[in-house]
């Protein structure tokens, strides 16, 4: 599903409120609430509008379970952490316990094995089978989401539900949920704007299936929804 929208504000208001309706829904029903956060820049603005009394007291936040959809493998206090970025723009701000947070980091490990641990992590919290109930993501100019990157062999993954590699262009390891974990979640909404993405929003949604060339083209939910918010700049290529 696409919505398009004709301010960055509008897209970030329409997955504030999809978040909140996704926790409400989640914890009355099965009494939690589960949510992978992306990284970057996109999501800043919508962290913040999240963390104002009109939206954080609508959620139970002692029920929200929070993790990642990646992670470049640095300290928690660098500032390329996207763990720390969350921190600051959400997590400091709501009545989160910090039992129910659950960084793609831990100093003093390999991030291959903690990639390991941190499934280890997902399956005792939210079972053998289960799934997250929302997902965030962001899209990159050439397509990527996650630390699903083109042409990297994590793209080929098939049942590892979290996997960690070095990322020669960014001399840095990244640890990421893979693809089919991710399209096991009920909800994921990918947040894309600018001119920049139209190119690759056009191949992602309207191009040739090339996934090893625009991995956000894996995203195909099993059972849940896939909801672009993009605005006009983004989608300005689209038909």
């Amino acid at each position: 599903m696409l919505k398009q929208f004709k301010s960055k504000a509008q897209i970030f208001e329409t997955a504030a409120q999809l978040f909140v309706d996704a926790a409400k829904k989640n914890i009355e029903e099965k009494g939690f609430f589960s949510v992978a956060l992306t990284g970057g820049s996109s999501p800043i603005e919508l962290h913040k509008l999240l963390a104002t009394e009109s939206y954080r007291s609508q959620v139970d936040w002692n029920k929200v379970f929070v993790f990642w959809g990646d992670e470049r493998w640095v300290p928690l206090d660098d500032d390329l952490s996207n763990a720390k970025m969350s921190y600051e723009t959400l997590l400091n701000h709501v009545p989160i316990p910090e039992s129910n947070i659950f960084p793609m980091y831990k100093e003093g490990v390999d991030a291959k094995d903690y990639a390991q641990t941190y499934e280890q992590i997902l399956r005792e919290k939210l079972g053998d089978d289960a799934r997250l109930h929302f997902i965030f993501l962001g899209m990159g100019d050439d397509g990527h989401t996650a630390s699903l990157f083109p042409g990297t062999e994590v793209l080929h993954e098939k049942d590892k539900w979290v996997d960690a590699y070095f990322l020669v262009p960014q001399d840095m390891y990244r640890i990421t949920l893979t693809a089919p974990f991710i399209n096991k979640a009920d909800q994921i909404v990918v947040i894309a704007f600018g001119q920049k993405k139209a190119k690759a929003l056009r191949e992602v949604l309207q191009g040739e299936n090339n996934p090893e060339l625009y991995p956000s083209q894996l995203l195909k939910p099993s059972v849940g929804e896939l909801v672009f918010l993009v605005d006009d700049e983004a989608a300005q290529l689209l038909t």
